[in-house]
């Protein structure tokens, strides 16, 4: 190496500007692509990164943007590169909800209507009666199920803290009490689509559990077989309960190539390299619109949906969103995934500060 490029790599280093990072496993085969052979504004991109090095998205890690099936931009920052793994916190959702889909496809879930006491038949869970009985697995993924959970509201008996102090979360779940409403709150007959939303990583939690009870394997086991393992994903790390469960409410940690692959398979009605890995009607059913959300966005099995403005028309992004302004945004009509890695956990508009990447910088480049 010579000595001019020496420098330059410490030169980098010292700035902490984004680079280019080591070579890729041999199965990691992404095509990439040059942005303008694809139409795209090639300085769009340019000013994306100078933004972060500059300090305007803080704790930014990466910035991948796959545009018909083709890596057009990759750079990663504050010393992130190709092989890191990235606590995506609540992004781990939506992958669990492409577990679901690959245990129905497997006849090991009957379907989203299976009642979720069903899987845990040696439980008695507190406070029993109808709601619980008719709680199902679509409850639990459009955050609609009927206890008493919500990650928003501090007081509420199935916030998130709470459950991870126990040393049962399965048993905190299946004992939370009936949801109540207030005056001002909608009920879930005078609900958009008859389903009153409530954030309960409670909800995605249980439909790990699920995924466990019925495949008999544990939950990253399951992901390697059913999902991971088909797309060529060969490094993951997930989490455990108290109890030993697999946490399918977050924590899992891809690197952000992987994470692009997750969100072809979107773009792609659940195909990668020609190969079916899950079915085009559970793509189908996970970014259909089940609920509304109070955040200005819309929500399907697990995802999340976020309008957005391109060449002056509207758009939607599904987003797989995890704290710190993780996310991996899929745009199907422009056939656009962006993953955007960041450790700005627990930051007042960290999913802004994201979103805004996505509009002003990547958007934007489009034709």
């Amino acid at each position: 190496m010579s000595l001019l490029i020496r420098f330059a790599l410490f030169a980098a280093l010292l700035l902490g500007v984004g680079s280019a990072a080591a070579a890729p496993p041999a199965s990691d085969d992404w095509p990439v692509a040059d942005p303008t052979s694809h139409g795209l504004d090639a300085s769009k991109f340019t000013a994306l990164d100078a933004s972060i090095n500059s300090g305007q998205t803080p704790d930014t890690t990466s910035v991948l943007v796959v545009h018909r099936g083709a890596l057009v931009h990759e750079t990663y920052f504050n010393g992130a590169d190709r092989s890191r793994l990235h606590n995506t916190r609540s992004l781990t959702k939506s992958v669990t909800a492409m577990l679901v889909g690959a245990a129905i496809d497997r006849g090991l879930i009957s379907g989203v209507s299976a009642p979720v006491l069903g899987f845990f038949p040696e439980r008695s869970p507190a406070h029993p009666g109808a709601f619980k009985n008719a709680m199902t697995v679509e409850d639990l993924l459009t955050m609609s199920a009927q206890w008493e959970c919500d990650d928003n509201n501090e007081y509420s008996a199935g916030h998130e803290e709470r459950m991870y102090v126990s040393a049962d979360w399965t048993g905190f779940a299946l004992d939370l009490p009936e949801r109540g409403y207030a005056p001002w709150t909608k009920r879930p007959a005078d609900s958009p689509h008859g389903r009153a939303f409530a954030y309960c990583t409670a909800n995605s939690f249980m439909l790990g559990a699920i995924v466990e009870r019925a495949s008999g394997m544990p939950l990253q086991r399951f992901a390697t077989e059913a999902l991971e393992r088909p797309l060529g994903i060969e490094t993951s790390v997930w989490n455990r309960s108290s109890e030993g469960v697999g946490m399918g409410g977050g924590g899992t940690e891809y690197r952000s190539r992987d994470l692009a692959k997750l969100g072809q398979l979107i773009i792609d009605g659940g195909r990668w390299k020609g190969q079916q890995v899950l079915p085009a009607a559970w793509i189908r059913a996970m970014t259909e619109v089940h609920a509304q959300t109070p955040f200005d966005a819309d929500y399907g099995y697990q995802i999340w949906r976020f309008p957005f403005t391109a060449g002056g028309k509207q758009v939607h992004a599904w987003a797989m969103s995890g704290n710190g302004g993780n996310a991996v945004f899929v745009v199907p009509e422009k056939q656009l995934v962006v993953v955007v890695t960041r450790t700005r956990f627990n930051q007042r508009g960290m999913h802004q500060e994201t979103q805004k990447l996505l509009q002003d910088y990547i958007l934007s480049a489009l034709p």
